[in-house]
C-alpha cells in the first residue's frame, strides 16, 4: 500500500436521505478507481459496504462502513452512512469525525427531509460539503428542479456542472470551469473530453457566469479582479472555489448516475481538488481533562498522539472492534494509549484499516488516518484515545432520547440472563439503544428510534448471540387514586385450636394532591393498639398499595390515619395487625370513589408546514392538548401534551403522516384522571388478564 502525507488525505462523508444511492456511490468509487474488478449491488446483497444480513435482506444501510481508494495520489477515506432517520446517531456520530461531506440529493425527488438533517449536522460540525445530484438517468429526472428544492429549503449553492441530457438521454456533464463536455461513454466511468454540444452553450456561459459571481464573492480579491476585467482566470477560478468550499461560503453540485457510474470519476476530482486534508482543517478542540480548559491538537506527526472514538462494532468472534479518527501524533500497534473520560491505559494490539469488513494491517497511523482496532475493554464511541503525559477531551456526540419502546421477554425459559447481557453488547455499539426493567409493570423494555431500529437490534441478537425475544407493546403504568373520604374498619381474627389471631384498627382515608405520594398518621390514643403492632398497620397498608385495588396498579395520592382499634392479649400479633390494615385499605378505597391515573406526556414534534393541519388534527384524536407552536426554518414545531397510551405507536404513525419527514421527542409531566369510559376497558382487561 501507497504511503501518504496527512495533506494527501481526504476524509469524506457520504449522507443522505435514504434511497438516493449512497452505498452504489461508494461502490462506484471503488470500482472506478480501479480497487475493485466488479462494483457490488445493493439490490443483489453484493456491496461490500451493507455487509450485515439485516442490511442485504432490507436493502439499506443500517450501519456506517468505511473503506477507501487511491485517486490521483491522494488517499480518500470514504464513509458510507446511514439515510434512514431510525440511524441518524451513526450518521451524525461520522460526521463529528470526517473533514467534509458530500450530500446526495435524487434527481427527482429533490431534497427530502433527511437531507435537511444531514445539512444541520453538517452545519454543526462546520463541514465544507459538495452535493451530487444522483440518479440522472431515471425517469422524471430534474437537474434544474432538484437544484432548485435545494436553494428554496436549505441555503444557495453553485452547480459547477451542468448534465447534458436527461432520463434515458443523459450521457455526460458540461464543466463549467474548464467548459468542456464529459461523455460517460465507457461502462467502468472513464469519460471522452469533447466541446459543449451547441445547444448547451449559452445555458452553459449563463450558469458559467453565476458561479464566477458566486466564487468572486467569496474572496475580496477575486472580487476586484472580476469588477475590473469583467471575469476571472480558469487558474483563479479553481484557487478561489477552493477557498470558497473551505470557508463553507460555496456548497458545489455536480450530478451524474453513480449506478451507471457516470460522474463518478469527475466527483472524484472534485473531492480531491475543493475539499479539505486534516492538514486544511487546522488543529483539533478539545478540553484539559476535568476543567474547561481548552487544548488544541495540531494535525502532525511530530503532536502528541490523540484520537475520537467513532464507532462501535460488536462482533461474538472478534469482540469490539473501536473505529477512531487520528488527530495529531502517529501511532503504531501494540501501543499503549489513554483513555481520559475512563481514567485508564490500554495497549492497542493490531491497528489496522476496515475496508468494508475487511481488515487491511497498517504500519504507521498518521493525523487524519481513520482506522480500527479489536478488543479495547473501556472505549466505547464518543471516548478520547490520547497519549497519557498529553491529555485531551474531543466533545462527543450525545445520543438522541429514544422515541419508541417494546417489552421484551424470550421466547425460551431462562434466557433473561443473556438478553440483559447481549443487549449491553449491541448497547456498546449503538448507543441510542437503552434498556431497563419497569418496577412498576415488572416488563424488561428496550426502547431506540423507531420500530425499525428496535427490529434490527433484536434480529442483531439472535444472530450474533442467539437470543431470540418477542417484541410486545409495552403496558402503560397507570395509577390508581381515590376521589372522596372515609373511615373504616379492618377486623382479622382467626381461630385455629391453639393460639389465634386477632387485629383490629379503624383508618381514615383521604385524598391527597396528585403527585403528593402517601402519608400515614398514627392518631392512636390511650393505647388501644399497643405500640409494637401500628407500624404493622402501615405496612399492611403500603403493601396492599402496591397491587392497588381496582385494577392491579400502585395506588398513589393519598393520607391514611389510624384511628382507632383494639388488640387481644394473646392472639394479637404484627402479622394479624399487617392484614388488617391491608383488609381495611382495600375495603376504604373502594368506597372512596376509586379511579385510574395515566401518564401524560410533553411531545414535541417538528414537521414542515405542510403537515401542520394534519398533526394537530391526529394528536386531538388522541386526546392531545397543543401548548404551542414554534417556528424553525421551513419546519414548525408542536408542542403539545397527550397521554402515553396513545403514543406508543406514534413513530412509524408521524412518518406515515408525513412522509418521512417528522420527527418527535418526549418526556414524563404528570398523571392524570383516565376518561370513565376507557377506564372501564382498562380495569375490564386487567381482571382477565389476572383470571
Amino acid at each position: 500500500m501507497a504511503k501518504y502525507e496527512s495533506k494527501s488525505l481526504r476524509n469524506v462523508a457520504i449522507v443522505g436521505h435514504g434511497g438516493t444511492g449512497k452505498t452504489t456511490l461508494c461502490e462506484s468509487f471503488l470500482f472506478v478507481s480501479g480497487k475493485n474488478e466488479r462494483p457490488g449491488r445493493v439490490d443483489e446483497g453484493t456491496s461490500s459496504f451493507d455487509y450485515e444480513p439485516e442490511e442485504q435482506r432490507k436493502h439499506i444501510s443500517i450501519s456506517a462502513a468505511t473503506n477507501f481508494v487511491d485517486w490521483e495520489k491522494h488517499k480518500v477515506n470514504i464513509v458510507d452512512t446511514p439515510g434512514d432517520s431510525n440511524f441518524a446517531y451513526d450518521t451524525r456520530s461520522c460526521l463529528r469525525a470526517v473533514d467534509a461531506a458530500v450530500i446526495l440529493v435524487d434527481a427527482v425527488s429533490g431534497v427530502e427531509f433527511q437531507t435537511e438533517k444531514v445539512w444541520e449536522y453538517s452545519d454543526l460540525y462546520k463541514l465544507p460539503r459538495v452535493v451530487f445530484i444522483n440518479r440522472m438517468d431515471r425517469e422524471r429526472a430534474d437537474f434544474a428542479n432538484a437544484v432548485e428544492s435545494i436553494k428554496t429549503r436549505i441555503q444557495k449553492v453553485t452547480p459547477i456542472f451542468l448534465p447534458i441530457g436527461a432520463e434515458e438521454s443523459f450521457k455526460g456533464v458540461v464543466d463549467l470551469i474548464a467548459m468542456k463536455a464529459y461523455l460517460f461513454e465507457d461502462p467502468k466511468g472513464g469519460y471522452k473530453t469533447v466541446e459543449i454540444p451547441a445547444e448547451l452553450q449559452d445555458e452553459a456561459e449563463s450558469m458559467r457566469e453565476t458561479m464566477m459571481e458566486d466564487i468572486a464573492e467569496s474572496d475580496e480579491n477575486l472580487m476586484e479582479k472580476y469588477l475590473e476585467d469583467g471575469e476571472i482566470s480558469t487558474e483563479d477560478m479553481k484557487a478561489g472555489l477552493r477557498t470558497g468550499v473551505m470557508s463553507g461560503s460555496i456548497v458545489p453540485v455536480i450530478c451524474g448516475s453513480a449506478l451507471k457510474h457516470a460522474g463518478t470519476a469527475p466527483l472524484l476530482d472534485v473531492l480531491v481538488r475543493y475539499l479539505p486534508s486534516p492538514v486544511d482543517r487546522g488543529p483539533a478542540v478539545g478540553l484539559k481533562p476535568g476543567t474547561d480548559a481548552v487544548e488544541e491538537r495540531l494535525p502532525e506527526e511530530s503532536a502528541p498522539f490523540s484520537a475520537y472514538v467513532f464507532k462501535t462494532i460488536a462482533d461474538p468472534y472478534a469482540g469490539r472492534l473501536t473505529l477512531f479518527r487520528v488527530y495529531s501524533g502517529t501511532l503504531k500497534s501494540d501501543t499503549p494509549v489513554y483513555n481520559p473520560l475512563h481514567k485508564s491505559s490500554e495497549r492497542f494490539g493490531n491497528v489496522f484499516y476496515l475496508e468494508g469488513k475487511i481488515q487491511k494491517p497498517s504500519e504507521l497511523l498518521i493525523p487524519g488516518d481513520i482506522a480500527a482496532v479489536a478488543k479495547l475493554k473501556e472505549a466505547v464511541t464518543g471516548d478520547s484515545l490520547c497519549a497519557e503525559k498529553s491529555p485531551i477531551v474531543f466533545e462527543k456526540v450525545q445520543p438522541p432520547p429514544t422515541v419508541m419502546s417494546f417489552a421484551i421477554e424470550p421466547k425460551t425459559r431462562g434466557d433473561e440472563e443473556k438478553i440483559v447481557s447481549s443487549i449491553l453488547r449491541l448497547g456498546e455499539e449503538d448507543p441510542t439503544l437503552t434498556f431497563g426493567r419497569n418496577e412498576e409493570t415488572k416488563e424488561m423494555i428496550l426502547s431506540g428510534m423507531g420500530q425499525v431500529h428496535i427490529e434490527v437490534n433484536v434480529e442483531k441478537m439472535k444472530r450474533k448471540f442467539g437470543v431470540d425475544v418477542l417484541l410486545k407493546p409495552p403496558k402503560v403504568p397507570y395509577r390508581e387514586t381515590i376521589k372522596g373520604k372515609t373511615n373504616v374498619q379492618g377486623r382479622y381474627k382467626k381461630q385455629s385450636g391453639g393460639r389465634g389471631q386477632f387485629g383490629d384498627c379503624w383508618i381514615d382515608i383521604e385524598p391527597l394532591p396528585r403527585g403528593s405520594g402517601f402519608e400515614f398518621a398514627d392518631k392512636i390514643v390511650g393505647g388501644v393498639i399497643p405500640q409494637q403492632y401500628r407500624p404493622a398497620v402501615e405496612k399492611g397498608i403500603v403493601e396492599a398499595m402496591v397491587d392497588g385495588v381496582i385494577a392491579g396498579y400502585p395506588v398513589v395520592d393519598m393520607k391514611v390515619s389510624l384511628v382507632d382499634g383494639s388488640y387481644h392479649t394473646v392472639d394479637s400479633s404484627e402479622m394479624a395487625f399487617k392484614i388488617a390494615g391491608s383488609m381495611a385499605f382495600k375495603k376504604g378505597v373502594m368506597a372512596c370513589q376509586p379511579i385510574l391515573l395515566e401518564p401524560i406526556v410533553n411531545i414535541e414534534i417538528e414537521i414542515p408546514d405542510e403537515y401542520m393541519g394534519d398533526v394537530i388534527g391526529d394528536l386531538n384524536s388522541r386526546r392531545g392538548k397543543v401548548l404551542g407552536m414554534d417556528s424553525k426554518g421551513n419546519h414548525q414545531i408542536v408542542k403539545a401534551q397527550v397521554p402515553l397510551a396513545e403514543i406508543l405507536k406514534y413513530a412509524p404513525d408521524l412518518t406515515s403522516m408525513t412522509s418521512g419527514r417528522g420527527t418527535f421527542t418526549y418526556s414524563h409531566s404528570h398523571y392524570e384522571e383516565v376518561p370513565a369510559h376507557l377506564a372501564e376497558k382498562i380495569i375490564a382487561e386487567s381482571k382477565k388478564e389476572e383470571a
